[in-house]
């Protein structure tokens, strides 16, 4: 069993890393946006690795992954029933009106590309495989569900900061001033947070990354998708 004081330095640098990369990633330059969390997600799965950290511990053994698969194609399959209800509705469907994928070609590219390889997989790999395996080391399953979920929301700050003026449902709701960009970063975080909170146990139930990989991507997907097909249908 590795000590308690090196677990606490092992999480203190995985959040550290995290603080980092977001703040590289959001307000540096474009290329930083596009590979700065898919190459410190690498970096800090292979600096953790050496410190200790097992591949267990980050849900990525190979028993593990066998055992979420199952978990996995439900998740997915209920995710895509679920928001395909939402856009055939027109109450809800205005909350889809994302200006980044108001075309197809857009949205598939975003859904099969940009989603997995730029947010999907290194946050997974980031949140409920390094953090939560470090998390695991210090804290009961309700502490690190919880400490893990909240970090996760603080996370989705900085990518929130524009959220209401590309959101033409949130607009309308919402509106567009100083007062309406809050609370579009407050709902924001707690909806990333009440995310990262089912993600991280879902993590947990099936001791496997891929589960939790494949809620995240459907979730972020449908989303995309549902915006493309939201944009052609009447409002």
């Amino acid at each position: 069993m590795p000590s308690r004081t090196r677990s606490v330095w092992l999480l203190i640098g995985v959040i550290a890393t995290l603080v980092a990369t977001n703040v590289i990633a959001h307000f540096t330059s474009r290329w930083a946006n596009l590979l700065a969390v898919p190459v410190a997600a690498v970096l800090l799965a292979i600096g953790t690795r050496l410190a200790g950290l097992q591949w267990r511990e980050m849900g990525l053994s190979r028993s593990e992954l066998r055992a979420g698969v199952i978990y996995a194609l439900g998740a997915a399959v209920a995710v895509f029933g679920i928001v395909s209800v939402a856009v055939a509705i027109p109450a809800t469907r205005q909350f889809f009106l994302n200006d980044r994928y108001d075309s197809a070609s857009s949205a598939l590219l975003a859904a099969l590309v940009v989603i997995p390889l730029q947010t999907v997989l290194p946050e997974e790999l980031m949140f409920r495989g390094v953090l939560q395996g470090a998390l695991g080391r210090l804290f009961g399953v309700r502490g690190t569900l919880t400490l893990g979920a909240i970090l996760f929301g603080f996370w989705h700050v900085s990518s929130s900061l524009g959220l209401t003026s590309g959101n033409q449902g949130l607009s309308d709701v919402l509106g567009s001033g100083v007062a309406a960009q809050i609370a579009g970063i407050a709902g924001a975080v707690a909806a990333t947070a009440a995310a990262g909170l089912v993600l991280g146990w879902l993590r947990w139930r099936t001791t496997s990354l891929l589960a939790p990989v494949a809620l995240h991507w459907a979730l972020n997907a449908t989303g995309a998708l549902g915006a493309a097909v939201a944009w052609h249908l009447p409002r």
